[in-house]
């Protein structure tokens, strides 16, 4: 199974009371157009009250968890410990999923969970960009390596605007 490029995305909310169900539909969108495949998705609220809700979902099937844990675990060991670290990171990633059903593990949720102020939440996505996997395979076909990658919001191109414009300024 080949695998497109990742992004794990990680969103805080600093109010519950927002929710209108306008980001699932966004995000189930996206999915049904085939743009990302969700790898890992964790949401986790915690009520005025100290309640927690945790809720969990994946596009993958069990198979393809256990393939996928094996790879980031093969990886993972790889860069940490050479072609010996590779075979330990791939059995211990596919055990990992094998024992958590997703990759999303009571660890994590627990370490989150402890951090979520009541009233507040926060949402973890693991994305394939499924979209990108042709153009990924054209840029290695030709020799290019990825350089740099970041996701921009129109708040930080603004500051870097700010911050040109500036740098202009106090050149003249």
């Amino acid at each position: 199974m080949s695998f497109g490029p990742m992004q794990l995305v990680v969103i805080g909310f600093g109010s519950n009371d927002r929710f209108s169900g306008e980001i699932i539909e966004e995000l189930d969108w996206v999915r049904d157009t085939a743009q990302i495949r969700l790898i890992d998705g964790l949401f986790v609220a915690r009520g005025e009250d100290g309640e927690l809700l945790a809720l969990a979902q994946s596009d993958l099937t069990i198979d393809e968890s256990l393939e996928f844990g094996a790879v980031v675990g093969s990886l993972l060991g790889f860069g940490m410990a050479g072609e010996e670290g590779a075979e330990a990171g791939a059995i211990a990633g596919a055990l990992s999923i094998a024992e958590n059903n997703y990759g999303v593990g009571i660890d994590m949720l627990e370490s989150l969970a402890g951090d979520i102020e009541p009233g507040t939440s926060a949402l973890l996505l693991l994305i394939e960009h499924t979209w990108a996997i042709g153009l990924r395979d054209a840029v290695r076909n030709a020799g290019g390596v990825v350089l740099s990658q970041a996701m921009l919001t129109p708040e930080a191109l603004m500051l870097a605007g700010a911050e040109l414009g500036a740098l202009l300024d106090a050149s003249e």
